[in-house]
Formats: structure tokens, sequence, C-alpha cells
């Protein structure tokens, strides 16, 4: 049996102190508004946070938390967004919640922006919400998920929001929900094992549809360290080997498509996950995520003290991955970093 050659702290359960950042942006930080579980509920939406447990949360706790691990600000979103419903429903919902992100934005400057959620795939509707989260509330970008009742973010059927989401140049956090169609899951939370390969399936859709190409300003990050997607890359650029006619719909780049797609560092502070990452991503497009308050503090302190210490990178890498990358996107914290708040 193989054994990592890695130091025995060198994986996410293990009992790393202090905090594992000095002045991160983290970018997959989730909240959990009380009326939000709520409303879906009244639509008929019992089970509203698929494949994963509901914990508790408070704004307070997101700082304490903050705090602790030496995240200077957080870019929240409300996951899994706006259920799958009529589109005036789905507009009524997201102003909702949009507004209650701009009020906490507000409530705590400089420590939190937010992802505006949308009523997807409605476009119109979409087009109409993204236009007063941003330029109205002042929200910082969208949050999305991989599908929305079986219409993928890559889908051409959104090509309208596409442009006009690169033509504002809006980053899009996309984290993955539930598959459209059941899969075996012996037992397991679909969230286990589906989530990754979500992001992978998505990240096809984009590939072949030269989604990036043909909208050229779409800012997109993955999360979870963009799922399966560093280890799939080869694999996703071999379609012409496997059926010819895929050659006319595949960049000339594959590799280099990809790797203008953004990730976070949300479970993948191990070993064998981030070397995949390391190697495919480099700091150039990596942004620090907790994926709070799902995933433990225990274990995202853990994970960030493993990229910290055995990422292999330099302090300027260092710097591109913990705040940098994030300026470049979210100019809201660009004042703050300047003033070393």
């Amino acid at each position: 049996m193989a054994t990592s050659k890695g130091p025995s702290n060198s994986t996410p359960h293990s009992e790393a102190t202090g905090p594992p950042w000095s002045r991160a942006i983290d970018v997959h930080h989730h909240i959990i508004p009380d009326f939000y579980a709520a409303e879906l509920r009244e639509l008929g939406f019992a089970s509203t946070l698929p494949g994963v447990d509901k914990p508790a949360w408070q704004v307070g706790a997101s700082l304490a938390m903050m705090d602790r691990q030496g995240i200077r600000a957080a870019v929240v979103n409300v996951w899994p967004g706006v259920p799958p419903v009529d589109a005036a429903t789905g507009a009524k919902f997201a102003r909702r919640v949009n507004e209650y992100l701009a009020g906490l934005v507000a409530d705590h400057p400089g420590r939190l922006g937010a992802f505006a959620v949308l009523p997807l795939p409605h476009v119109d509707a979409a087009l109409e919400e993204l236009a007063y989260a941003v330029d109205v509330l002042g929200l910082d970008g969208v949050g999305l998920v991989t599908n929305y009742g079986g219409v993928y973010v890559g889908d051409p059927a959104l090509d309208a929001f596409h442009a006009e989401a690169a033509r504002r140049g809006t980053p899009l956090f996309v984290h993955p929900t539930a598959p459209p169609v059941d899969q075996p899951t012996f037992g397991l939370p679909v969230s286990l094992c589906e989530f990754p390969f979500e992001t992978v399936r998505l990240t096809s859709q984009l590939l072949y549809n030269r989604t990036l190409d043909r909208h050229p300003g779409l800012r997109v990050i993955l999360s979870h360290g963009g799922g399966g997607v560093a280890y799939y890359a080869g694999r996703l650029a071999c379609g012409p080997l496997i059926r010819a006619d895929l050659a006319e719909r595949l960049p000339a780049d594959p590799l280099a498509y990809l790797g203008r797609l953004y990730s976070d560092t949300a479970m993948i502070g191990e070993p064998h996950a981030f070397a995949s990452v390391r190697s495919f991503t480099g700091a150039e497009r990596l942004l620090v995520g907790s994926d709070f308050p799902f995933m433990p503090e225990s274990y995202s302190t853990a994970g960030g003290h493993f990229v910290v210490d055995h990422g292999g990178f330099s302090a300027g890498d260092m710097d591109r991955v913990e705040f940098q990358n994030a300026l470049d996107l979210f100019p809201r914290f660009a004042d703050d970093q300047q003033e070393g708040r």
C-alpha cells in the first residue's frame, strides 16, 4: 500500500494551531439567513439543502471564525440560491435575498462582500436582477449553482446572461448542487461524490461550447478547487480522440482554455487533491475558500495550514492566493488592503 511521504501534520485532520492565513479574502463562505430556509419550505421545497446537513449560522459566528483564521474579508453567498420556480416567483425570492445581502455588507464594511442570487434559468428576469444587484445594491458578483433544473450554467440558452456578465466583468462563483437525474448513491449523501462530478460536467460544457471564447470577459470561479477539473483536464481535452466530430467544438488549446478558470482552496488542503490543483492551477487563479459553516472550522483551519506550509508557494505567490487574486476580482477590498486593515 502506498503511503504519504508528507509530514505527519499534512492532512486536514491534523491538530494545526493558530490562524493559517494572515490577510486572506475568503471567496467561499456561506451564510444561511433564517428566512431563507423558511421561504423555501413555503414554496414546497422541504429538502432545502441538497446533500448536506443545515448548520446553525449567525453573522457573529462568521466574523469570529474569520478572526481566528486570519481572514480579513469574505465574499459570502446563499446556497443553493433561488429554487426552480416560475420567473415572477424567482425574481421576488432573489430580490429579498439580495437586499438582505446588501444590508449585511453595509453593516460590516471592509469585512464582507456578497454574491447575488439570480432567478435562472429565466434569463430576462435574471438580467433585470443582475442590474439591480450590482448597480443599485452594489453587490460584488453572482453566486450560481451548476445546474438550474437541468439547465447547466454553460448552456447556450443562457448566452444573453453570459454576454452581460462578461460585459460587466462580474465574477461568477459556481457551487455544485444535486444533478438533475438521480445517480446511485449507495446510501451516501449526494454531496459526497456528485458535487465534484457536477463541477466537471459543467466544465466540460463550458469547454465544448467554447463559452469563454464567445464571452471572453467571463470570470468564473469553480468551488472546491474546481471539483475534479485539475485531475480530469487532460482527459477532457481528449474528446476528438474518442469521437472525431468533437474536434470542431474543442478550442485550439483546451488546457490553456481551462486554465482561465479560477478555483478556491475549499476541501483541497491535503496532499493528494492539492498536488493536482497546484500542478494545474498554480498561484495565478487560486483563491482562498473556507466552505464555512458547511465544513467545520477545524477542517478549513488545517486545510489552510497545509496550503500555506506545504503548498510550495513563494512569498509573492502566497500573496496572490491569499488576497491579490481576490483584489483583482473584488475591488471593494482594495483600499482596506492598502491601508493594512
